[in-house]
């Protein structure tokens, strides 16, 4: 394959054309500075793969939220909070959620770029806003992965606490290589089951939880709404009275926050999404109404089945992460309920949740580094991809963070990796921060130049109120969130519910003093480069052909499949 006007040079090595350019506008994957016309291109072997399905992208995007998050730290939001602030901050951060969803929709169907959502930034807002969006997602899955496997390290003690964990943390790490470098083809399908097994466990414990409220558990009566009586929906929570209940609201919100993180990951996968104009508007649609289903309900029916005040809860909430299947609340309504056994059912498809879970934020992390690479942030060797469409460069990088997994051999390692946790919403906070942002930008830059939203491929209602509203909570939560560190003052609080806020800055004026960026002009936005460079991928897909022949019975088979 030809390879025409490559540049190997080092993309943070400015020539001096550069150096006196203005803002850059999009060549598809290349960039062009207007003054020269002189390209920064990426080697066309140099390429992921397009081998995700909607199939995959939707189960992936819900799959990658559904974790520890929801189905342990849903304890500890009604251990503090009540389950009347549990409920509304899911529905609070759903809506944000969704608002992400749907702004990333429309920017990702008009331009699919292989550089994500931080490629969106550079175009609409500023080269260096792409920059530092890209940088704190990295930040955030170079620490999410360790987590994770630490987290499967503390779910096997449940079982068994005599092997040494550095044990665990090598099998974890291999699997998570293996899967990575199978290419993105092996990885969708392997997520995508991970992903189901997930859900249905999800589903399990749903439908379990609305069986114990109703008294369907033989020996128990019918709890109703029980819980939420007597002055119990709303709890006070660091002070007392209507302010600690608030307080108690804002740290249910967070808590929310930390679970619904991840659904963005529809961003990343764009650029290996096979016919994005379709796969994504389906995909965030599926998503949309899983995240009503699994995440709203499943907040509502624990504040049903649980005592907010119950020893037990309270005892689960301390244990976090650490205590496995013990410290979700779904075990303890079960526990409470007399039924045997399932805590260690439930405690396997946990360790299900942590696997999966490191497995597509090591995906997550060597992609964003890949992007970064693409649009000149980071050195080309990122952009380096093997037969397989993966970029081995990056990935071989960011794999070595999970060496940080081996910190739970020292005995101060859960306290560490709970500091982590406080920073991954902050980072995750940041970045959706920034998608929203993008899209307010976006929308001004199409009205400012006379173009109508109708020719959007994918049209998200309630816009632009939606994105404003959304913005304006998630800046509220992310400068909020670390209200804790104050009452009484812990520095080491402050720290990691605060230590992305500097990165974020200091990234976005390190790069624009470096680089010499200039802000996007709305009416000079580029809202037509790339927008024609995935025409040839609207056309009809072998799936829709094959669905058009199937009989009635089996495309019924083939929805519930990809429901």
């Amino acid at each position: 394959m030809s390879i025409e006007r490559a540049d190997y040079s080092l993309p943070c090595e400015k020539s001096s054309a550069e150096k006196d350019s203005g803002p850059h506008v999009y060549e598809g994957e290349a960039i062009v500075y207007p003054n020269d016309g002189s390209e920064n291109v990426i080697p066309r072997e140099e390429e992921t793969h397009r081998a995700l399905s909607s199939r995959q992208l939707s189960m992936i995007a819900l799959g990658g939220a559904i974790g520890t998050g929801l189905v342990i730290g849903t304890g500890t939001g009604l251990a503090r909070s009540g389950p009347a602030s549990l409920f509304m901050s899911y529905v609070v951060m759903g809506t944000v959620c969704c608002g992400v969803m749907m702004a990333l929709g429309e920017m990702s169907t008009k331009y699919p770029s292989k550089k994500g959502f931080a490629g969106h930034a550079t175009r609409c807002v500023d080269p260096a806003f792409g920059f530092c969006t890209a940088l704190v997602y990295l930040c955030k899955y170079l620490i999410t992965s360790p987590s994770e496997i630490v987290a499967g390290c503390l779910v096997i003690r449940y079982w068994n606490d005599s092997i040494n964990s550095a044990a665990w943390v090598a099998i974890f790490i291999a699997l998570v290589i293996v899967v990575n470098i199978l290419g993105v083809k092996w990885f969708g399908e392997i997520e995508f089951w991970l992903s189901f097994t997930k859900i249905i466990t999800l589903i399990g414990l749903i439908l379990l939880a609305l069986l114990i409220d109703l008294g369907g558990v033989p020996g128990q009566e019918r709890l109703g709404f029980r819980y939420w009586e007597h002055g119990r929906a709303f709890k006070a929570y660091k002070t007392t009275g209507d302010l600690g209940k608030f307080l108690g609201f804002v740290n249910a919100l967070v808590l929310a926050l930390f679970a619904y993180i991840g659904t963005e990951l529809i961003g990343i996968t764009i650029g290996e999404a096979k016919n994005p104009r379709k796969t994504i508007p389906s995909a965030i649609r599926k998503t949309f109404f899983r995240i009503v289903f699994f995440y709203v309900l499943s907040s509502l029916l624990i504040g049903m089945v649980v005592d907010s005040s119950s020893p037990l809860l309270a005892q689960a909430a301390k244990k976090g992460t650490s205590g496995g299947a013990s410290a979700s609340p779904f075990v303890v309504a079960i526990e409470s309920a007399g039924i045997k056994v399932l805590p260690t059912i439930i405690n396997g498809c946990i360790l299900i949740f942590t696997i999966s879970g490191a497995i597509s934020d090591q995906y997550i992390a060597s992609r964003t580094l890949y992007g970064m690479a693409k649009d000149g942030s980071m050195p080309r060797v990122f952009t380096k991809c093997n037969s397989r469409g993966v970029p081995w460069a990056a990935f071989m990088f960011t794999s070595m963070f999970m060496g940080l997994a081996y910190l739970v051999a020292n005995s101060d390692a859960l306290s560490v990796f709970n500091y982590f946790v406080n920073s991954v919403t902050t980072f995750g906070g940041l970045t959706w921060t920034s998608i929203l942002s993008s899209h307010v930008a976006f929308m001004r830059g199409m009205k400012a130049q006379g173009i109508s939203r109708d020719t959007l491929p994918y049209k998200s209602p309630f816009q632009p109120y939606f994105t404003y509203c959304s913005l304006f909570l998630i800046c509220f939560i992310s400068l909020f969130k670390g209200f804790e560190a104050f009452m009484p003052w812990d520095y080491k609080l402050f720290i990691t519910n605060y230590i992305g806020i500097p990165i974020y800055v200091i990234a976005y004026i390190g790069f624009k003093l470096i680089r010499k960026t200039k802000a996007v002009k709305i009416r000079e936005m580029d809202l037509t480069t790339g927008a024609q460079e995935f025409h040839d991928l609207d056309e009809e897909t072998d799936e829709e052909r094959q669905y058009k022949s199937m009989s009635f019975k089996q495309k019924v088979i083939y929805q519930i499949k990809n429901w």
